[in-house]
């Protein structure tokens, strides 16, 4: 599995990407919560371990952000206080579990691993138009048989279209609702369709994803 840490104590940081390590498990580690949610955005993971007090964005803000860009990594916050108060806030943030400081490593695993399984026995079957298939839990995508690589922010844009087949989704829709307004470039939106296109509709097969111009972006499968 590949794991997020998002911590900025140097020595817990680096405690949990050991603790991972040995269990044979890939991590990556932010110590801010600007730098956490960018990876997190960009990156698929099978969990995300997230301080609650981090410089810049606090974990409760990072974990608003990513839910309400409908992001369902599984998240464990880590915190050092104890109160019933802060619990509660990040489970309403959208939390799967929490850990208060100090804790033992072999609960952490504990932890990691019971999110993570929900998470596999939660998987929603897959996204199917036409010969493209999306799995939104793992992250892949197939046109076919053949395997197709996205970014992140590629795989959002995409299964937000797949969600509303036959639906146009306008450029200032998918700002707001797909990425949560974490883009504010002018062309950001146009700049992902042209490299998402370029992946799901190659010129030897029929094109899924259309423009309506002056309007925005539709995904429909091929005209009988």
């Amino acid at each position: 599995m590949r794991i997020l840490i998002v911590e900025d104590d140097l020595v817990i940081a680096s405690e949990l990407e050991r603790a991972l390590r040995r269990q044979n498990h890939q991590a990556d580690v932010a110590r801010d919560g600007e730098s956490g949610l960018n990876l997190a955005i960009e990156n698929s993971y099978a969990a995300i371990v997230l301080d609650v007090m981090l410089p810049g964005k606090s974990g409760i803000e990072v974990c608003k952000s990513l839910r309400t860009a409908q992001n369902p990594t599984p998240i464990l916050m880590l915190t050092a206080k104890d109160a019933i108060e802060d619990r509660v806030a990040g489970l309403d943030a959208g939390a799967d579990d929490y850990l208060v400081k100090p804790f033992d490593f072999q609960e952490f695993m504990a932890r990691i691993r019971a999110i993570t399984r929900r998470e596999s026995q939660n998987k929603a079957e897959l996204i199917e138009i036409a010969d493209l298939s999306i799995d939104p839990h793992s992250f892949t995508v197939k046109r076919g048989t053949e395997a197709i690589s996205l970014t992140r922010r590629e795989f959002t844009l995409l299964e937000a279209l797949a969600r509303h087949t036959g639906h146009v989704l306008t450029r200032d829709a998918i700002l707001d609702r797909v990425w949560n307004n974490l883009e504010n470039q002018p062309n950001t939106v146009n700049f992902h369709m042209s490299s998402l296109r370029k992946k799901i509709d190659p010129p030897h097969l029929p094109r899924l994803i259309h423009t309506v111009h002056g309007l925005g972006y539709v995904l429909r499968p091929p005209e009988e």
